[in-house]
């Protein structure tokens, strides 16, 4: 037995590990965003915090909804027990670096015809078997485990910031919806208070039938842009709700005032990006998992060891079960080793290195496009803070034409063809100022999604 624990040492002493040595994959990452020319550098005093990211804002409403979504959010849920069950996983690979105890108890009786004679037989033993990790396959389990509950954790901390942009970005495009109802409901009020004159000066004689007709039609067509916005706020507020976990049915939002706050997101270089986003930590442990693949199937190209050991007794009657002199004991060790196989061991470690790449592909393709989605935002960031500016003024200048044109229908020196063409206007530019301020905000929202939010993994334990 010495002589068997000594081999057996030796070689575990002599174990190697058949998993590639891992290097993170390498992606270009540039030095600067293309598109932040003037942006404000972040520096450690103010980059933006992992946290609730959502209060820049300055919205006491949506600090409100977004602190219950990782209550109530089913697709967070979903995520945290996938966590869950990736952690189980890693105490179940470790586990497997141990020993197995087994507890087994018999009791048989026997016999034949005639006179012969009845024999009972009990036993009672204790055992235990083991594989040693001699090539680093289970070793190589248990990292990939750990890696595997890594990517888990990004992927519910990206399920999490998934889940607090898109709430946001409905707020307020619901807040929108709700600027877009009242600006509706006053032009309503102003094209009837216009179709009052003009059937006033159709009466008269003053006006023609046609002036009254698009009077009319200006005041329908408003009521319709009406109806279309409460549908459209309807359903914001039922997609607000899902997102909470609620029954649309039981859930409402009342209209309140719209905070128009845009905040100044300040930017990191490039590379932090990489160590920000869940979905690019994701991908990166991803490929990690699939480096011990590849180990796991190299150790098949090795001989596996089992040790086995016993004690117990038996007896024919219970009591004498825990006498010595019915003590029973064994020690075993089996190896066993595939000779032939046609090349399926060949077969599966070159699968192993196929999908190792094709993760290290993922990564970089999710790198990139990490990289493409910020230069977007803070593209389109710059283009709406210009364009609101234009909006206003373009607004204010309808509103003036619009006042100019109903003046002048009033004194007889336009037709209300011009009237017309100058409402349709105001309205429009009323209307893309309030698209356009909503823009600004949904459009902050993705740029702090597409940085990494305000995420952080918990580590698998």
């Amino acid at each position: 037995m010495l002589a068997v624990a000594t081999a057996t040492a030796f070689l575990l002493l002599a174990g190697c590990a058949v998993s590639p040595a891992y290097e993170t994959p390498t992606a270009a990452a540039p030095q600067t965003f293309k598109e932040a020319a003037g942006w404000q550098p972040a520096v450690p005093a103010d980059t933006l915090e992992r946290g609730p990211w959502w209060t820049l804002f300055g919205d006491a409403q949506l600090n409100q909804l977004a602190d219950s979504i990782d209550i109530s959010n089913q697709n967070v849920a979903e995520a945290v027990a996938s966590y869950e069950q990736a952690r189980a996983l890693v105490r179940e690979q470790r586990a497997s670096l141990f020993p197995t105890v087994s507890l087994t108890g018999s009791g048989a009786r026997s016999g034949g015809g005639g006179e012969q004679q009845t024999n009972n037989n009990f036993k009672a033993a204790i055992g235990a078997s083991w594989e040693p990790d001699i090539w680093g396959r289970l070793r190589a389990g248990v990292t990939g485990a750990d890696a595997s509950a890594a990517a888990s954790a990004a992927d519910l901390a990206a399920a999490r910031l998934s889940a607090q942009g898109e709430l946001a970005t409905n707020y307020f495009s619901l807040r929108q919806s709700d600027a877009q109802i009242a600006l509706l409901n006053a032009t309503i009020d102003g094209y009837k208070r216009v179709l009052d004159i003009t059937s006033n000066r159709f009466n008269s004689g003053i006006a023609a039938k046609s002036d009254l007709l698009q009077a009319q039609t200006q005041l329908a067509n408003a009521q319709i842009d009406l109806s279309s916005q409460t549908r459209a706020r309807a359903q914001l507020e039922h997609a607000i709700a899902i997102l909470l976990g609620r029954a649309p049915s039981d859930f409402s939002l009342a209209v309140a005032p719209w905070t128009l706050t845009v905040p100044e997101v300040p930017l990191g270089v490039p590379s932090t990006l990489l160590q920000r986003r869940p979905d690019i930590a994701a991908a990166e442990r991803r490929v990690a998992v699939a480096n011990e693949q590849i180990g796991i199937a190299r150790s098949a190209y090795y001989p596996s060891l089992n040790l086995t050991g016993s004690y117990g007794s038996g007896a024919s009657k219970v009591g004498d079960l825990f006498n010595a002199s019915s003590s029973l004991w064994s020690l075993g060790v089996s190896a066993a080793q595939t000779l032939f196989n046609a090349g399926a061991t060949t077969a599966s470690v070159d699968a192993a290195k196929a999908g190792h790449e094709a993760a290290v592909a993922r990564y970089r393709q999710t790198v990139l496009s990490a990289f493409g989605a910020v230069e977007d935002q803070l593209s389109a960031t710059r283009a709406l803070a210009e364009q609101l500016a234009l909006r206003q003024q373009a607004s204010a200048a309808a509103d003036q034409v619009e006042q100019q044109m109903l003046n002048r229908y009033n004194a007889g020196q336009v037709g209300y063809t011009d009237v017309v063409t100058a409402q349709v206007t105001a309205l429009s530019a009323r209307r893309s100022l309030v698209q356009a301020q909503a823009d600004r905000q949904t459009t902050a929202v993705a740029l702090i999604q597409s940085l990494g939010g305000g995420w952080h993994t918990p580590q698998p334990q």
